[in-house]
Protein backbone atom coordinates (compact mmCIF):
# COMPACT_ATOMS: atom_id res chain seq x y z
CA UNK A 1 0.00 0.00 0.00
CA UNK A 2 1.58 3.26 -1.43
CA UNK A 3 -0.65 5.69 -0.88
CA UNK A 4 -4.06 6.97 1.04
CA UNK A 5 -7.01 9.12 -0.07
CA UNK A 6 -8.84 10.85 3.10
CA UNK A 7 -12.26 11.80 1.91
CA UNK A 8 -15.31 13.48 2.96
CA UNK A 9 -17.22 16.56 1.47
CA UNK A 10 -16.11 19.86 2.31
CA UNK A 11 -12.40 18.53 2.75
CA UNK A 12 -12.47 21.22 5.91
CA UNK A 13 -12.25 19.01 9.49
CA UNK A 14 -12.48 15.78 9.48
CA UNK A 15 -10.23 14.70 6.25
CA UNK A 16 -7.71 17.87 6.87
CA UNK A 17 -7.03 16.31 10.36
CA UNK A 18 -6.80 12.62 8.95
CA UNK A 19 -4.20 13.50 6.58
CA UNK A 20 -2.51 15.60 9.06
CA UNK A 21 -2.59 12.98 11.60
CA UNK A 22 -1.83 10.44 9.12
CA UNK A 23 1.40 12.14 8.19
CA UNK A 24 2.69 12.36 11.96
CA UNK A 25 2.06 8.84 12.98
CA UNK A 26 2.66 6.87 9.69
CA UNK A 27 5.55 8.62 8.75
CA UNK A 28 7.01 7.66 5.04
CA UNK A 29 5.49 4.89 5.55
CA UNK A 30 2.16 5.93 3.48
CA UNK A 31 1.89 8.92 1.03
CA UNK A 32 -1.23 10.50 2.03
CA UNK A 33 -3.67 13.05 0.50
CA UNK A 34 -7.30 14.58 1.39
CA UNK A 35 -9.95 15.84 -0.64
CA UNK A 36 -13.71 16.42 -0.70
CA UNK A 37 -16.58 16.79 -3.47
CA UNK A 38 -17.92 20.24 -2.34
CA UNK A 39 -14.73 21.60 -1.10
CA UNK A 40 -14.89 24.45 0.99
CA UNK A 41 -12.16 26.73 3.63
CA UNK A 42 -10.02 24.27 6.10
CA UNK A 43 -11.79 25.00 9.40
CA UNK A 44 -9.86 27.48 11.89
CA UNK A 45 -10.73 25.27 14.42
CA UNK A 46 -9.35 22.22 12.90
CA UNK A 47 -5.86 24.66 12.78
CA UNK A 48 -6.02 25.18 16.16
CA UNK A 49 -7.02 21.96 17.54
CA UNK A 50 -4.32 20.02 15.42
CA UNK A 51 -1.89 22.94 16.57
CA UNK A 52 -2.26 21.63 19.97
CA UNK A 53 -0.66 18.20 18.57
CA UNK A 54 2.21 20.34 16.61
CA UNK A 55 0.06 19.88 13.46
CA UNK A 56 0.65 22.36 11.41
CA UNK A 57 -2.75 22.77 8.98
CA UNK A 58 -2.13 26.69 8.50
CA UNK A 59 -0.98 26.02 4.96
CA UNK A 60 -3.64 23.57 3.82
CA UNK A 61 -6.48 24.54 1.63
CA UNK A 62 -9.18 22.07 0.84
CA UNK A 63 -8.88 20.40 -2.61
CA UNK A 64 -11.61 18.97 -4.78
CA UNK A 65 -11.53 14.90 -5.15
CA UNK A 66 -11.23 15.77 -8.87
CA UNK A 67 -7.87 17.22 -8.53
CA UNK A 68 -6.71 13.71 -7.39
CA UNK A 69 -5.17 10.95 -9.60
CA UNK A 70 -7.44 8.36 -7.71
CA UNK A 71 -5.61 5.71 -10.35
CA UNK A 72 -2.79 6.35 -7.93
CA UNK A 73 -4.78 5.96 -4.58
CA UNK A 74 -4.66 2.45 -3.01
CA UNK A 75 -7.13 2.84 -0.05
CA UNK A 76 -9.85 5.38 0.26
CA UNK A 77 -11.37 6.37 3.67
CA UNK A 78 -14.03 7.89 4.30
CA UNK A 79 -15.08 9.89 7.34
CA UNK A 80 -18.96 10.86 6.56
CA UNK A 81 -21.41 10.34 9.62
CA UNK A 82 -25.03 11.87 9.07
CA UNK A 83 -23.65 13.53 5.20
CA UNK A 84 -24.20 11.13 2.31
CA UNK A 85 -20.58 9.79 1.60
CA UNK A 86 -18.64 10.83 -1.35
CA UNK A 87 -18.38 7.58 -3.25
CA UNK A 88 -14.96 7.05 -5.69
CA UNK A 89 -15.59 4.52 -8.40
CA UNK A 90 -12.40 2.18 -9.25
CA UNK A 91 -10.99 -1.05 -7.85
CA UNK A 92 -9.27 0.31 -4.46
CA UNK A 93 -9.39 -0.73 -0.70
CA UNK A 94 -12.30 1.09 1.01
CA UNK A 95 -13.16 2.21 4.63
CA UNK A 96 -15.43 3.92 6.10
CA UNK A 97 -14.56 5.92 9.86
CA UNK A 98 -18.28 7.75 10.80
CA UNK A 99 -16.83 10.72 12.40
CA UNK A 100 -19.96 13.42 13.63
CA UNK A 101 -19.18 16.30 12.12
CA UNK A 102 -17.47 19.14 14.79
CA UNK A 103 -18.84 22.72 12.31
CA UNK A 104 -21.56 23.78 13.89
CA UNK A 105 -24.02 26.68 13.02
CA UNK A 106 -24.90 27.56 16.68
CA UNK A 107 -24.00 31.00 17.53
CA UNK A 108 -24.72 30.52 20.89
CA UNK A 109 -22.20 28.20 21.20
CA UNK A 110 -18.47 29.59 22.81
CA UNK A 111 -15.18 29.00 21.10
CA UNK A 112 -14.01 26.70 23.78
CA UNK A 113 -17.15 24.27 23.17
CA UNK A 114 -16.71 24.46 19.97
CA UNK A 115 -12.77 23.75 19.83
CA UNK A 116 -13.90 21.08 22.45
CA UNK A 117 -15.70 19.51 19.68
CA UNK A 118 -13.17 19.19 16.99
CA UNK A 119 -10.84 17.90 20.08
CA UNK A 120 -13.29 14.99 20.25
CA UNK A 121 -13.50 14.14 16.04
CA UNK A 122 -9.35 14.94 16.09
CA UNK A 123 -8.68 12.36 18.73
CA UNK A 124 -10.74 9.60 17.40
CA UNK A 125 -9.50 10.05 14.14
CA UNK A 126 -6.37 9.83 15.75
CA UNK A 127 -6.86 6.26 17.49
CA UNK A 128 -8.53 4.89 13.93
CA UNK A 129 -5.11 6.08 12.53
CA UNK A 130 -3.01 4.26 15.43
CA UNK A 131 -4.86 1.34 14.52
CA UNK A 132 -4.18 1.41 10.60
CA UNK A 133 -0.68 2.07 11.11
CA UNK A 134 -0.47 -1.41 13.47
CA UNK A 135 -2.20 -3.61 10.60
CA UNK A 136 -0.19 -2.09 7.40
CA UNK A 137 2.95 -4.42 7.51
CA UNK A 138 1.82 -7.88 9.12
CA UNK A 139 4.24 -10.55 8.81
CA UNK A 140 3.17 -14.06 8.06
CA UNK A 141 1.60 -15.50 10.94
CA UNK A 142 0.38 -19.27 12.30
CA UNK A 143 -1.67 -21.25 9.92
CA UNK A 144 -5.32 -21.78 11.95
CA UNK A 145 -8.17 -24.14 12.04
CA UNK A 146 -10.68 -22.53 14.35
CA UNK A 147 -10.68 -19.90 17.23
CA UNK A 148 -13.65 -18.31 19.45
CA UNK A 149 -13.32 -16.01 22.20
CA UNK A 150 -14.04 -11.83 23.58
CA UNK A 151 -11.73 -9.73 25.01
CA UNK A 152 -11.39 -6.51 26.79
CA UNK A 153 -7.65 -4.95 26.27
CA UNK A 154 -6.00 -1.97 27.61
CA UNK A 155 -4.49 -0.66 24.00
CA UNK A 156 -6.51 -1.21 21.35
CA UNK A 157 -3.83 -0.55 18.28
CA UNK A 158 -1.57 -3.01 19.52
CA UNK A 159 -4.30 -5.96 20.34
CA UNK A 160 -5.57 -5.31 16.90
CA UNK A 161 -2.05 -5.37 15.64
CA UNK A 162 -1.29 -9.07 17.14
CA UNK A 163 -4.67 -10.13 16.61
CA UNK A 164 -4.90 -8.98 12.68
CA UNK A 165 -1.22 -11.19 12.82
CA UNK A 166 -2.74 -13.76 14.38
CA UNK A 167 -6.06 -14.01 12.54
CA UNK A 168 -4.58 -13.29 9.34
CA UNK A 169 -7.68 -10.70 8.48
CA UNK A 170 -7.93 -6.89 9.50
CA UNK A 171 -10.89 -6.05 11.48
CA UNK A 172 -13.76 -5.94 9.69
CA UNK A 173 -14.65 -2.52 11.51
CA UNK A 174 -12.56 -0.46 14.33
CA UNK A 175 -13.88 2.60 16.27
CA UNK A 176 -11.72 4.41 19.10
CA UNK A 177 -13.39 2.05 21.73
CA UNK A 178 -13.55 -1.52 19.84
CA UNK A 179 -12.23 -3.30 16.85
CA UNK A 180 -13.96 -6.35 15.64
CA UNK A 181 -12.81 -9.52 13.81
CA UNK A 182 -14.85 -11.67 11.83
CA UNK A 183 -14.27 -14.84 10.13
CA UNK A 184 -17.30 -16.75 8.81
CA UNK A 185 -15.42 -20.01 7.03
CA UNK A 186 -13.83 -20.72 10.73
CA UNK A 187 -16.52 -19.66 13.20
CA UNK A 188 -15.04 -16.68 14.35
CA UNK A 189 -16.10 -13.43 16.14
CA UNK A 190 -13.41 -11.58 18.18
CA UNK A 191 -14.63 -8.46 19.33
CA UNK A 192 -11.48 -6.26 21.24
CA UNK A 193 -13.07 -3.74 23.74
CA UNK A 194 -10.77 -0.78 25.34
CA UNK A 195 -10.95 -1.70 29.22
CA UNK A 196 -11.37 1.44 30.34
CA UNK A 197 -8.85 1.25 33.08
CA UNK A 198 -10.61 -1.44 34.75
CA UNK A 199 -7.83 -4.33 36.35
CA UNK A 200 -7.42 -6.74 33.21
CA UNK A 201 -7.43 -10.43 34.90
CA UNK A 202 -8.50 -14.12 34.46
CA UNK A 203 -12.10 -13.57 33.90
CA UNK A 204 -11.73 -10.65 31.15
CA UNK A 205 -10.39 -13.60 28.51
CA UNK A 206 -9.61 -16.96 30.21
CA UNK A 207 -7.29 -17.89 27.23
CA UNK A 208 -8.61 -18.12 23.39
CA UNK A 209 -7.15 -21.48 21.46
CA UNK A 210 -6.36 -21.62 18.27
CA UNK A 211 -6.00 -25.25 16.48
CA UNK A 212 -3.34 -25.94 13.71
CA UNK A 213 -3.17 -28.93 11.77
CA UNK A 214 -0.33 -31.18 13.84
CA UNK A 215 3.02 -30.74 15.51
CA UNK A 216 4.96 -29.28 12.68
CA UNK A 217 2.49 -26.58 12.59
CA UNK A 218 3.14 -25.59 16.30
CA UNK A 219 6.55 -25.45 15.83
CA UNK A 220 6.37 -23.41 12.89
CA UNK A 221 4.34 -21.10 14.95
CA UNK A 222 6.55 -20.43 17.74
CA UNK A 223 9.40 -19.57 15.49
CA UNK A 224 7.01 -17.18 13.01
CA UNK A 225 5.52 -15.73 16.78
CA UNK A 226 9.57 -15.06 17.80
CA UNK A 227 10.25 -13.43 14.46
CA UNK A 228 7.10 -11.54 15.42
CA UNK A 229 8.52 -10.02 18.69
CA UNK A 230 5.16 -11.87 20.75
CA UNK A 231 5.67 -12.62 24.32
CA UNK A 232 6.11 -16.66 24.61
CA UNK A 233 4.75 -17.49 27.41
CA UNK A 234 5.65 -21.61 27.20
CA UNK A 235 7.67 -22.69 24.46
CA UNK A 236 6.48 -25.86 21.66
CA UNK A 237 5.33 -28.62 23.89
CA UNK A 238 3.83 -32.16 24.55
CA UNK A 239 1.39 -32.62 27.22
CA UNK A 240 -0.27 -35.96 28.21
CA UNK A 241 -2.89 -34.74 31.14
CA UNK A 242 -6.33 -34.22 30.53
CA UNK A 243 -6.42 -33.84 27.16
CA UNK A 244 -3.06 -34.40 25.13
CA UNK A 245 -2.22 -31.72 22.83
CA UNK A 246 0.99 -30.28 20.93
CA UNK A 247 0.98 -26.77 22.52
CA UNK A 248 2.17 -23.07 22.33
CA UNK A 249 1.18 -20.17 24.74
CA UNK A 250 1.19 -16.93 24.20
CA UNK A 251 0.65 -13.67 26.15
CA UNK A 252 -1.11 -11.03 23.63
CA UNK A 253 0.08 -7.28 24.29
CA UNK A 254 -2.36 -6.94 27.65
CA UNK A 255 -1.52 -10.24 29.29
CA UNK A 256 -4.24 -12.32 27.95
CA UNK A 257 -3.04 -15.95 27.34
CA UNK A 258 -3.14 -17.19 23.67
CA UNK A 259 -3.07 -21.17 23.34
CA UNK A 260 -2.02 -22.48 19.90
CA UNK A 261 -2.37 -25.90 19.87
CA UNK A 262 -2.43 -29.82 18.10
CA UNK A 263 -4.34 -32.58 18.67
CA UNK A 264 -2.15 -35.76 18.75
CA UNK A 265 -2.61 -38.32 16.37
CA UNK A 266 -3.71 -41.79 16.54
CA UNK A 267 0.20 -42.99 16.39
CA UNK A 268 1.27 -40.59 18.58
CA UNK A 269 -1.01 -41.22 21.34
CA UNK A 270 0.24 -44.74 21.22
CA UNK A 271 3.50 -43.36 21.91
CA UNK A 272 2.43 -41.73 25.24
CA UNK A 273 4.89 -41.84 27.63
CA UNK A 274 3.85 -43.97 31.56
CA UNK A 275 4.75 -40.96 33.81
CA UNK A 276 3.09 -38.66 31.69
CA UNK A 277 5.81 -36.00 31.40
CA UNK A 278 5.78 -32.91 29.54
CA UNK A 279 7.91 -33.46 26.43
CA UNK A 280 9.60 -30.03 24.74
CA UNK A 281 9.09 -29.80 20.88
CA UNK A 282 12.09 -27.11 20.40
CA UNK A 283 15.52 -28.35 21.69
CA UNK A 284 16.87 -25.81 23.93
CA UNK A 285 13.43 -24.33 25.46
CA UNK A 286 12.80 -26.70 28.04
CA UNK A 287 9.34 -28.29 28.70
Amino acid sequence: MKRILFLCVANSARSQMAEGLARQLLGDRIEVVSAGTRPSVVSRYAIESMAELGINLAGHSSKSVDTIDTSQVDMVITLCAEEVCPVLSGEVKRLHWPIVDPATDDKDMSHANVLEKYRIARDQIRARIEILGALLDLPERPASQAFHTSIRVGDLAASARFYAWLLNIWPKEWTHRYATFIRPDLKLNIVLLVADGKELHQDTLYHLGVEVANKAEVIDAYHLAASFAATIEKPPRTTWKGTPLHELWLRDPDGNLVEIYARLTTDELALKPLDEVTESLVPGTGP
